[in-house]
């Protein structure tokens, strides 16, 4: 198991050279710090802290900064532990999006986007009833149940709160990493608004899965060779007259 913390930039798309175009949410992966190592010994499991996106110290609280200074780093701004992770890590050690590679299978962690409070027909996709001929039912969440038990069962689709949730796709694949940009391309779209934090890790039901990595067309500039101009003396024979 491995895994980065990164900032879900947007949505674009690439192309194959062999002309398939693949839609790809770019997610920005500055190198993550291990904030804390933490060992089955001192905690009862094994699992690694990572910090992502440096704030300042005045903004932090004093237990945020004294955490931060243990690892000799800036206070960060997003903290997530990473269980199970393969290999040893050291306090204060850089994690970059290196550490995965095109092709690789892995699950997204991100919070969906809050659409505030909901009624039932936007929220669970329930249909309304006629809008005329003395219709008394419109857009209400219609029967309650049955009438022996007195009360509302638990669990009934009502309205409330739509949105704002812990949400994992599993199993998506790495299109490009660019290690130079700090960028990973995910195939797909993946929990969360713009700028909003995200999880990478490795796929839980395919944890060894990986596919051939697409060839994508690059649109690099062509570099214009100098053009050196060849220089030609020429002499003049002067040819002198004699009167």
């Amino acid at each position: 198991m491995k895994g980065i913390l990164g900032k879900k930039i947007g949505m674009t798309q690439v192309f194959a050279n062999d002309g398939k175009l693949i839609p790809v949410t770019v997610v920005s992966v500055e190198p993550n710090v291990v904030m804390q190592v933490k060992t089955k010994e001192t905690d009862g499991y094994e699992a690694i802290q990572l910090g992502f996106a440096t704030k300042k110290e005045k903004h932090s609280n004093k237990p945020e900064v004294g955490h931060a200074k243990k690892a000799n780093t800036a206070p960060k701004r997003f903290l997530k532990e990473i269980k199970g992770v393969e290999g040893n890590y050291e306090l204060g050690q850089e994690i970059k999006c290196d550490i995965f590679e095109a092709g690789e299978i892995v699950d997204v962690t991100g919070t969906s986007k809050g659409k505030g409070f909901q009624g039932v027909i936007k929220r669970y996709n329930q249909s309304r009833g006629p809008m005329g001929h003395g219709s008394q039912y419109h857009r209400g969440v219609g029967s309650m149940g049955t009438l022996r038990p007195m009360r509302v069962f638990k669990g009934k689709k009502l309205p409330g709160h739509m949105g704002n949730e812990t949400v994992t796709i599993q199993n998506l694949e790495i299109v490009a990493v660019d290690v130079e940009e700090n960028v990973i391309l995910i195939k797909g779209n993946i929990p969360g608004p713009k700028n909003s934090f995200v999880v990478i890790k490795s796929s839980v039901k395919h944890p060894n899965a990986k596919n051939e990595a697409a060839n994508l067309i690059t649109y690099e500039e062509a570099k214009e060779e100098p053009v050196v101009e060849e220089t030609v003396e020429t002499v003049e024979e002067t040819t002198e007259v004699s009167e």
